[in-house]
């Protein structure tokens, strides 16, 4: 799933950073690959808001979100926002749900 996500993402979209991390061992219940952290640097999202900026993922990802996918964290930003962040995403919260 990982390896199709960020296939998609890169086919799709002119990125200059891509990280995908697998976090569903942070998540309760039986699925090893249903909770992922995107973080993806790109000059198309010059311009657009934080709402457009994940549209833009989600359509991209229509039938994996659709699918086995049941949480994507993302963080969308451009070559200059990232720079600004020194090159770092925030960390994903804890799991709140569940069978934890």
């Amino acid at each position: 799933m990982a390896t199709l996500i960020e296939r998609k993402v890169r086919d799709g979209l002119a990125v200059t950073h891509l990280a995908l991390e697998n976090e569903s061992h942070m998540h309760g219940g039986p699925a090893t690959e249903s909770h992922y952290k995107l973080v993806v640097v790109s000059d198309a999202f010059e311009g657009l808001s934080l709402v457009k900026r994940h549209r833009c993922i989600y359509a991209l990802l229509k039938e994996e979100l659709a699918g086995s996918v049941h949480a994507l964290a993302l963080h969308t930003h451009t070559p200059q926002e990232w720079a600004q962040r020194g090159g770092e995403a925030l960390a994903s919260p804890d799991c709140r749900g569940g069978s934890r």
